[in-house]
């Protein structure tokens, strides 16, 4: 059973504030009958719900355990329900903009509410799509000061934010593997959020991920949704599946006789369930002097600490890049600023992924491509 397995009622609630703003504004203040209405309404309020009714499928709302088609149509659904409630949204300001300057009272046309209703469906089918596919390789390079010549040229693979998932199975997994063994990784980094679910849920759908290959290993570190569900667990299964866990921890990268230090810590969420929060002095305790750090952080708030202790370049996701364009402001607010692309950070470049997968509670993007990047290692000229 996942460590929080429930949501409190407001959350409910919450997610259904945009059913309840299309119903009042949309849908019944359009012509149709009685018997028309009650039924769309009472599918409306259903979608409202995903969260819930995943709750009750698998104890946790992150992890709807329905067929994988049953979890697509559900986020398309909700996702068009948020759309469809930001639109009618806008046409009602509109309509009361456009009163208060002719002063007088106008409707809205019931050709206006259909049309937003089709482009919100239409949003929501596309959005689901892009969360959906294989990102491509995205290509950054990156200058390290101090960077030793040996690692001049030398190639790091981010996966983040993978969830794996009834939404992101064994077959998308093993895609997003065959493309990252092919992208000539010295090193492959894992930041977090692998699943969205217990290892007895997830145990085939993660599997291929032990396929994965780099002449200097696969590393990583556990993200929130780790902590959503058996920490200790996941952290032995991973291990046992090939990955070298980073927990406030950190290993040696050697290349021709030069060095490199590859630090991890846990995620914020950790003491909520016992565990040991993010602690980048003992991550770094023992590790060579002078010698270029990368940092795995799965959240990207306390990368002006990373930069203060000396780290090069801070490898981060969480954010998903804010998922639609405009929201990501929001969420940026929520991570200190930070929440896709590059950032020049006291010295530091921190690097947000928008995230290989996502949560399967709200798998839409628009204009925030899912990615696997690949850093290029350059010394500072």
């Amino acid at each position: 059973m996942p460590a929080k397995a429930g949501a409190h009622p407001i959350f409910n609630v919450v997610f259904a504030v945009p059913a309840l703003i299309v119903l009042t504004r949309w849908l019944w203040p359009l012509p149709l009958p009685l018997w028309a209405k009650i039924p769309a309404g009472i599918l409306m309020l259903a979608a409202s719900q995903f969260h819930f009714w995943s709750r009750l499928s698998s104890g946790s709302v992150f992890a709807p355990e329905f067929p994988r088609l049953i979890v697509i149509l559900f986020n398309w659904a909700f996702g068009a329900l948020v759309l469809l409630a930001v639109l009618q949204l806008v046409i009602d300001l509109g309509a009361l903009l456009t009163m208060l300057v002719r002063r007088e009272v106008i409707r809205e046309p019931d050709a206006l509410r259909y049309t937003i209703a089709g482009v919100a469906a239409a949003l929501a089918g596309i959005g689901v799509a892009n969360a959906l596919r294989v990102p491509p390789i995205k290509d950054v390079t990156v200058a390290i000061r101090d960077l030793p010549p040996s690692f001049d040229g030398y190639r790091v693979v981010q996966l983040t934010d993978l969830h794996i998932s009834r939404l992101f199975t064994a077959d998308w997994a093993q895609a997003v593997v065959d493309s990252t063994n092919a992208s000539g990784a010295d090193l492959i980094v894992v930041t977090g959020d692998f699943i969205d679910g217990s290892v007895e849920m997830r145990r085939h759908d993660v599997a291929p991920l032990q396929l994965l290959r780099a002449p200097d290993g696969v590393y990583a570190i556990p993200g929130n949704h780790e902590y959503f569900f058996d920490y200790g667990a996941w952290m032995r299964h991973l291990s046992g599946m090939g990955f070298r866990m980073l927990p406030n921890a950190h290993a040696v990268i050697e290349r021709g006789g030069r060095r490199l230090v590859l630090a991890g810590v846990t995620d914020l969420s950790a003491p909520s369930v016992g565990a040991p929060g993010p602690d980048l002095a003992l991550a770094l305790r023992g590790a060579p002097a002078k010698v270029p750090i990368l940092l795995l952080d799965h959240q990207p708030g306390k990368a002006r600490d990373a930069a203060a202790r000396g780290v090069a370049l801070q490898l981060s996701g969480h954010t998903h890049g804010g998922m639609i364009a405009g929201l990501d402001r929001i969420v940026a607010r929520a991570n200190a600023g930070f929440v896709s692309g590059r950032y020049e950070v006291g010295g530091m470049t921190l690097y947000v992924s928008n995230g290989t997968g996502l949560w399967p509670g709200f798998a839409l993007r628009l204009g925030v491509p899912s990615e696997i990047t690949r850093f290029t290692l350059r010394p500072m000229r």
